[in-house]
């Protein structure tokens, strides 16, 4: 075991005290954090008015839209022509301008057109559209003597509530934040799968290529070679997620104080209005809810959960990418194509994971979160929604089980494969290793 944390301790250095590792592990959420401040800060800035001629000569408005954002600002004017108005707008004077024709009717306002002066974005041409209709829906009420208040009660909607049978209550809110935990975390699980399961591929390959896995088999036994690079690898993966998960955190709390009221504006402002949101209220309500059911689900579980699937699935995909890289020589497709059958159950696992956080007590949720090999992604995504502690148990102990299993093939395949040259593998070549008596 001494020899086995020798290996490890150099594998783990060797990465670590490279300038790649920290520009990648403390950059990365920066640059990420980069990129989060300025789509708040786009979305929260409001510089720039729209103004907006409005040529009424049916007097469909009676000199007035209602106008409840402050992106926009109509002016109503008078006895102006279309032309006129097109000169105004290459000016700069408008950004663009409604003309409405004097036999246009409240009921069948036909001819409306909105000419515009510059380039605009869909989005804004469909908030444009949205506020002259709504202000026409206003106007037809009020013709109609029907008030705002008695139409906003014959179109509200229903207090309707999901319980379990158990009686407990299930909030739309907690279901929406319990998916988008769940894809996250599976996610992440399956992109460390690849990621750090190749590097230990690649490591073994460089060496085998380089001929200094020759020399150090000659004090270190294979099955210690192979687990003391999976372990310092692996030391290595688990210190970037934590300082990735230190780094986030303490970036997220600086937002407050470089965009005081930025998630307020944002759900007030572009985001949600592009989204179709109509009252403020209603933003604050939802997003109050959103970060009451984050105290809700137990995310300290899920992170416990998380590191062991992180390992679980880690040491259990790097034995067999290890066996795959000390079994290929120098060409980089003889790797690539037994790459195959090990990634082929990572991809079933995020193609299962998609469907169990839509149906997470689904017979295909249960076995994919039991299965060792696509669990470690599945079982991440149901965990939101809560998962029996037997079925937990139960995928712990498997997991754990097919780790040994894996381990022992892959070392068997890696005391052969990493002596051996010239030959090109196949898996049956690599299955009568496994079957050799030592």
């Amino acid at each position: 075991m001494s020899k086995t944390f020798i290996v490890a301790r150099r594998e783990f250095l060797s990465r670590v005290q490279k300038k790649t590792f920290l520009l990648t592990t403390i950059l990365l959420p920066i640059i990420i954090f980069g990129f989060y401040a300025m789509i708040i800060y786009f979305s929260i800035k409001t510089d720039s008015v729209l103004k907006i001629a409005v040529a009424d000569r049916a007097n469909l408005f009676n000199g007035n839209i209602d106008d409840k954002e402050s992106d926009m600002e109509f002016k109503f004017v008078a006895n102006q022509t279309d032309e006129a108005l097109k000169q105004q707008l290459k000016t700069e004077q408008y950004d663009a301008f409604v003309s409405i024709p004097a036999n246009a009717t409240l009921m069948e306002p036909g001819g409306v057109k909105i000419i515009t002066g510059k380039t605009i974005g869909m989005v804004t041409q469909s908030k444009i559209e949205r506020r002259i209709n709504n202000s026409l829906e206003n106007k037809r009420l009020i013709s109609l003597n029907i008030k705002q208040a008695t139409l906003d009660s014959i179109q509200s909607k229903s207090n309707i509530t999901f319980t379990s049978i158990d009686g407990d209550k299930e909030k739309q809110n907690v279901a929406g934040i319990a998916y988008g935990v769940g894809m996250i975390s599976g996610f992440l699980i399956y992109f460390v799968l690849f990621i750090y399961g190749t590097m230990v591929m690649r490591g073994v390959m460089e060496e085998k290529t380089n001929r200094i896995a020759e020399v150090i088999v000659s004090s270190v036994k294979p099955f210690q070679l192979m687990m003391g690079k999976i372990l310092g690898i692996g030391a290595v993966g688990l210190l970037q997620f934590i300082i990735w998960g230190v780094l986030v955190f303490s970036l997220q709390l600086l937002l407050p104080l470089i965009f005081p009221g930025a998630m307020e504006q944002m759900a007030d402002g572009g985001a949600m209005q592009a989204a179709g949101a109509e009252a403020q209220s209603g933003s604050s309500a939802m997003i109050a809810g959103l970060m009451k059911s984050l105290q809700e689900i137990n995310i300290g579980f899920i992170f416990i959960c998380f590191i062991f699937y992180f390992l679980g699935g880690y040491l259990l995909y790097s034995s067999l990418f290890a066996a795959v890289g000390s079994a290929v020589n120098e060409d980089p497709q003889d790797a690539q194509s037994l790459m195959l059958p090990i990634t082929f159950p990572i991809i079933f696992g995020i193609v299962i994971m998609t469907k169990a956080v839509n149906d997470p007590t689904s017979g295909l949720a249960l076995f994919g979160s039991l299965f060792p090999l696509t669990s470690p992604i599945v079982m991440m995504g149901r965990l939101p929604y809560g998962v029996p502690a037997w079925q937990l148990a139960l995928s712990f102990a498997l997991l754990i089980g097919g780790f040994v299993g894996t381990t022992w093939v892959a070392a068997k395949i890696y005391r052969t494969g990493i002596l051996m040259y010239g030959k090109k593998p196949t898996w049956k070549e690599m299955w009568k290793w496994t079957l050799r008596k030592v």
